[in-house]
């Protein structure tokens, strides 16, 4: 694996940071974050921002969008019970799908990145993305060096 561009690893970089608390059940039996916590935190995360960007509620006339591609690359160790910090932000706007960047940090150092893809189903007429959805997608995008 090669390793994240570094805009990537700075949080700067990402329009919307937010701390997560770390859970005691999160570590594995060397006090490390497990794997699966990984998922969970940046999950959470992501969930998060979407509220935050206000993309959920918007008006798709009864579609929907599902996660259909989630890729973790572990950077460094995490511990308990000290929280994470976790960057979030769009990267590829698509006609029928979009990606959600993010970047977790904990005392300051990046300890993962995650890219995730979100695909909206398509509607009676084929169309994609709606280009009210688009723009507001743009307004979140990540500022890459």
């Amino acid at each position: 694996m090669p390793r994240p561009a570094p805009w990537r690893l700075d949080a700067a970089a990402y329009p919307y940071t937010q701390v997560v608390q770390t859970r005691f059940g999160d570590m594995d039996v060397l006090g490390h974050l497990n794997n699966v916590a990984f998922a969970a935190l940046f999950e959470t995360a992501r969930t998060k921002f979407n509220r935050h960007a206000e993309l959920w509620g918007r008006d798709f006339s009864g579609r929907r969008a599902v996660v259909a591609q989630v890729e973790i690359n572990y950077l460094a160790e995490g511990s308990y019970p000290e929280d994470v910090e976790i960057a979030t932000g769009i990267g590829r706007i698509g006609g029928r799908s979009w990606s959600i960047l993010a970047a977790m940090f904990q005392g300051g150092r990046a300890i993962a990145t995650c890219d995730a893809v979100i695909v909206m189903d398509l509607d009676e007429a084929g169309a994609g993305l709606p280009d009210h959805f688009k723009h507001r997608l743009a307004e979140f995008r990540v500022r890459e060096a």
